[in-house]
C-alpha cells in the first residue's frame, strides 16, 4: 500500500518535478504478466525514476548494503526500499547469486515486473559494462521476454557521491521486448547465458548511446582504486 503512496503522493511527484523525465516506448511494457525489466544504471535515483513512472508496481533486486547503512541517512535509505517493497540481496559468493535468483523467480512466478540491472553495479564512470549472467538465467527458466530501458541523463544529474541530484531533464527510453524461447531448457548452458546476457546488454547499448567498456564494472572500479590504467574502450562483440 505505501508503494502507491511513495509513488502517486510523496516521491513521484518530487521526482517528476526534479527531473522531469521524458518517456520514451512506455507501451512496449507488457500490460499484465510476468516481465523482466532490464536497465543500466548511472545512478542512486534510477530505483526511483523508472517505477515513477512505470504504470505497474515493479520489484528491484537491491543490493543488501542499501538497507543496512549507518546512521540517519542508511535509516532513510532503507525506508525507501522496504517502502517501496524492494528485495535486499546480499551479493557476495555463489549461494548469494543463488539466493537472489530465487528471488527473483518468486516475483516473476507471481506475474509481477521484476527490475534488473545486468552490469550489476551502478556505473562509476557513465560507461555502460559487461552484464552478469543472472538476468538470463532468470529469463530463460521463467520463460518471460526482458524488456530493455535506458536512463539517460541521470548520471549528470546524480553521479556517484552526490547527494542532492542537480536539476536537469532526463529520458526514460523502453525497448521492444526481447523474447528468448527458442532457448527453452538451455538455462544451465553457459554459452546461451553468455549470449542472452550480451543481446540484453547490446538493446541497453542500442538505447543508451553509451561507451561500452567488455569487462565486469566491479573489477574495473577495484583496477581504478588500485591506481591501474583505466581499460580500453571496446565495441560490444
Amino acid at each position: 500500500m505505501f508503494y502507491y503512496v511513495l509513488k502517486y503522493v510523496l516521491l513521484g511527484p518530487l521526482l517528476r518535478l526534479v527531473f522531469r523525465p521524458r518517456i520514451e516506448g512506455l507501451e512496449r511494457v507488457p500490460a499484465s504478466g510476468p516481465a523482466i525489466i532490464a536497465g543500466n544504471h548511472l545512478s542512486f535515483s534510477d530505483h526511483f525514476l523508472m517505477p515513477a513512472v512505470l504504470k505497474r508496481r515493479i520489484t528491484f533486486l537491491a543490493k543488501a548494503e542499501y538497507f543496512t547503512g549507518p546512521g540517519l541517512k542508511g535509516r532513510l535509505t532503507a525506508f525507501f526500499f522496504r517502502s517501496a517493497g524492494q528485495i535486499p540481496v546480499d551479493r557476495s559468493g555463489k549461494e548469494a547469486g543463488q539466493a537472489a535468483i530465487r528471488e527473483g523467480l518468486g516475483v516473476l512466478r507471481r506475474g509481477e515486473l521484476l527490475g534488473i540491472y545486468p552490469e550489476g553495479t551502478r556505473s562509476h564512470d557513465g560507461r555502460l559494462y559487461k552484464g552478469k549472467v543472472g538476468v538470463a538465467v532468470l529469463a530463460l527458466t521463467a520463460g518471460v521476454p526482458v524488456v530493455p530501458c535506458a536512463m539517460i541523463g541521470t548520471f549528470e544529474a546524480q553521479p556517484p557521491g552526490r547527494v542532492v541530484p542537480r536539476i536537469r531533464p532526463v529520458t526514460i527510453r523502453f525497448g521492444e521486448p526481447l523474447d528468448f524461447s527458442r532457448y527453452a531448457g538451455m538455462e544451465r548452458e553457459k554459452a546461451v547465458l553468455r549470449a542472452v546476457t550480451d543481446e540484453i546488454v547490446y538493446a541497453i547499448l542500442a538505447l543508451s548511446g553509451q561507451e561500452y567498456v567488455d569487462e565486469y564494472a566491479a573489477v574495473v572500479k577495484e583496477r581504478q582504486t588500485a591506481g591501474e590504467r583505466v581499460p580500453r574502450r571496446t565495441p560490444l562483440g
